[in-house]
Order: structure tokens, then C-alpha cells, then sequence
């Protein structure tokens, strides 16, 4: 199964299709223009009032750190695969592959400051740069470390599910604040106001990706080892490994990740942070299982595409939905329900396959790819 320029076929797969699902969480974000209690049910908690609700909560359920979880692991993933070069080719390590975190940590920043402010890569490079520290010393330092991140972020997680618990006992509510005045900005305010506003608020917006490093760290490593693990090949012991997984989603993630449907919002965070990457786990597994059982179906090519060219898709879709939701663009923003925000999901993600298909039947890379070769090439002459 392996594509004559040495690549695993199905990495690109499950990254293609980790790709576009991120967009069915930000797109909520935009969509609400930038009110982040419609990403979460602390408030908005009636799902059974409405159609509308449900199909938000539902979808929610789906993605909300589920596909981010697993784009995550496959940025691990293509880690351990420039590790395995670099080891190949007798270059140092981590040598040039700072440099690649630095350049994707100066793509988050501009990507932060010019389209939105809950970018992921910034995070990506920081904890890039960690991992490929931990690799060098091997697979104990990688078990090291996983217990140590694994074993802070859990603890910091279950101390935040206790305390929402213990809301819900004494019946008191929490609430992400009023986000009034961010709606006025993205409803009104221009481009420029909304950039300027990212840049001034730069660490209160950051708070996240700052937070998640831990948890991105345990994910990034925890992809290494499944890629060591043989997870990903198309033998026995891969089919072994990948049922494997599919039962954790299943039994564990899928059971965890449906508090979202209780009221009020209390799992919320741990679902988003602790609970969600179980279910990544299940899409990992049948996602391949299905790769495996239908080999030939039209749309793997398509999610290979996206796949191929993953960065350009992240970023191309978040620019898509400022354009289509704020208000110095086509100004959708507030104005359109939960089945609507549902169907341009799907809209832009059929944009971006159709881009990626035709970009790559003319080009071998995207073209933020490129320009991060084009910058890498260039350090490494200097």
C-alpha cells in the first residue's frame, strides 16, 4: 500500500481527514463570530429544544478535539518519519528540523494574527521542538515523558472536572464570559481592527495553545509510538494494533465523549482536553479498517489530496470561513442556523478537495509547503 515515492498512503488519509474535520469545530467560531460559548454548552444547553441545538451539540460530540486529537498524533506521525530520515541519511539530529518547527511557529504567528486567534501551529512548533529533543534519547525517554505530561495534564484535568461537579451539586452555572464586544468586532469592526485586536490581546488568546502543550506533547509522542509500533503497516500485527484502538474509541471514548448531552456544560473542558482523543483513536481505527475493506473508494484519493497538501488546507479553510462569516466579508456571521453552519462545513471542505486535487496534479507540494521548503532551503545554504 505504499505510493512509489515511499509514502504511507494511508497517513495522508487519516491527516486529510483530520484536516477538514478541525474546520467542523472552528466553524462554529466564525460562524458565532468568535462567541466561544456556542463551541461549548455552558450556556445554549437546551439541545433537546431544538432541532438547531441538536444539530450543533451533536456535531460538537463528532469533532470538538476529536479530529484535532488526531491530527495532533499524525503530526507525531510525520516526526518519527523525519527522525527515520535524518537517521537514514546520517544527518544530525535535531538539527535542521528546529529550524522547521521555528518556520511552522512563525507560520502560526502570522496565520494568529491575520485570520484567527485560536491557531493551532504556534502550539505545533513549540511542542515539535520538545519532541524531537525527547526522540534523541529514546524510547525510555519517550515513555519518561509521556508518563510525566500524561500524568500532569490528566491530574490538571480531572481537578477542573471535580470542580464542575461540584458546581452542579450546588447548582451554581459557569460561563465562558460575555463575548459581546468580540461579536461587535467580527460583525463591524474591519481586517485591520480585527489583526490589531489579536496583536494586543496576543496573551490572553495564546492562554490555550499555552495550556494544551502538555497534552499536544503526550499526543505528539504517543503518534511516535504507534508509528514504532507498526500501527500503521498493512500486515497482521498493524490489523491487530489498529483493533485495538477501535475498541478504546468505542468502549471508552465514545461513552466519555457523550457528557457533552448533559446539561449545562460540565464535562465540557475534560471532553474537549482528557476525553477526546479516545475518540481519535476510533477514527484512526476505522478510518484504516475502512481503507483496508475498500481500497478503492473514490473519496481516499480525495482525502489524500487534502492530506498531501495539509497545511495549505488549514489555513485556506480558516480564510474561507473570515471571508464567508465576518463582517468585512460576506458578513454571515449570527445570521445563519445550525444546519446552514452544518452544510458550508461541507461546502468549504468540498472547495478545499477539489483545490488539492487539481493543485497536485500540476504541483508535487502545496504551496505553504513549498514556501516552507523554499525557507528551509535557504537556512540550510546560510
Amino acid at each position: 500500500m505504499k505510493e512509489a515515492a515511499g509514502r504511507l498512503r494511508l497517513l495522508d488519509i487519516l491527516r486529510g481527514f483530520a484536516v477538514l474535520g478541525t474546520l467542523g469545530t472552528n466553524i462554529w467560531l466564525f460562524a458565532h463570530l468568535g462567541d466561544v460559548n456556542y463551541m461549548f454548552t455552558f450556556t445554549n444547553t437546551e439541545w433537546w429544544s431544538s432541532i438547531q441545538d441538536f444539530v450543533r451539540v451533536f456535531i460538537l460530540f463528532l469533532v470538538n478535539g476529536k479530529l484535532l486529537g488526531l491530527l495532533t498524533i499524525m503530526f507525531g506521525v510525520g516526526l518519527e518519519m523525519k527522525y527515520r530520515q535524518a537517521l537514514r541519511k546520517g544527518h544530525a539530529w535535531p538539527g535542521m528540523y528546529i529550524w522547521t518547527s521555528l518556520i511552522l511557529l512563525a507560520e502560526g504567528f502570522i496565520h494568529f494574527t491575520l485570520v484567527m486567534e485560536y491557531d493551532i501551529l504556534m502550539s505545533y512548533g513549540i511542542t515539535a521542538i520538545l519532541a524531537a529533543f525527547i526522540v534523541k534519547n529514546g524510547d525510555k525517554a519517550i515513555n519518561l515523558a509521556m508518563k510525566i505530561v500524561g500524568g500532569l495534564h490528566g491530574t490538571v484535568m480531572l481537578l477542573i472536572l471535580f470542580y464542575f461537579v461540584t458546581l452542579a451539586f450546588s447548582g451554581a452555572h459557569f460561563s465562558m464570559g460575555d463575548m459581546k464586544e468580540t461579536v461587535l468586532l467580527y460583525r463591524e469592526g474591519n481586517w485591520q481592527e480585527q489583526a490589531a485586536n489579536r496583536l494586543a490581546n496576543f496573551l490572553p488568546l495564546r492562554s490555550e495553545a499555552i495550556l494544551v502543550i502538555p497534552m499536544n506533547l503526550f499526543l505528539f509522542l504517543l503518534g511516535i509510538r504507534l508509528m514504532r509500533s507498526g500501527v500503521f503497516a498493512m500486515d497482521e500485527r498493524g490489523r491487530r494494533h489498529r483493533r485495538k484502538l477501535l475498541r478504546i474509541g468505542l468502549y471508552a471514548g465514545i461513552p466519555l465523549n457523550l457528557l457533552i448531552f448533559v446539561p449545562g456544560g460540565y464535562f465540557d473542558l475534560p471532553i474537549r482536553y482528557l476525553f477526546a482523543p479516545l475518540m481519535s483513536l476510533a477514527y484512526l481505527g476505522l478510518i484504516a479498517k475502512l481503507y483496508e475493506m475498500y481500497s478503492q473508494w473514490w473519496l481516499w484519493s480525495k482525502f489524500e489530496a487534502v492530506g498531501k497538501m495539509s497545511l495549505s488546507c488549514y489555513v485556506m479553510q480558516n480564510v474561507m470561513s473570515a471571508v464567508i462569516f465576518y463582517g468585512w466579508g460576506f458578513g454571515l456571521g449570527g445570521k445563519v442556523n445550525s444546519a446552514a453552519i452544518a452544510g458550508l462545513w461541507i461546502a468549504v471542505s468540498c472547495i478545499q478537495i477539489l483545490f488539492a486535487t487539481l493543485w497536485l496534479k500540476r504541483f508535487r507540494l502545496g504551496p505553504m509547503e513549498s514556501a516552507r521548503r523554499f525557507a528551509s532551503g535557504l537556512i540550510s545554504k546560510s
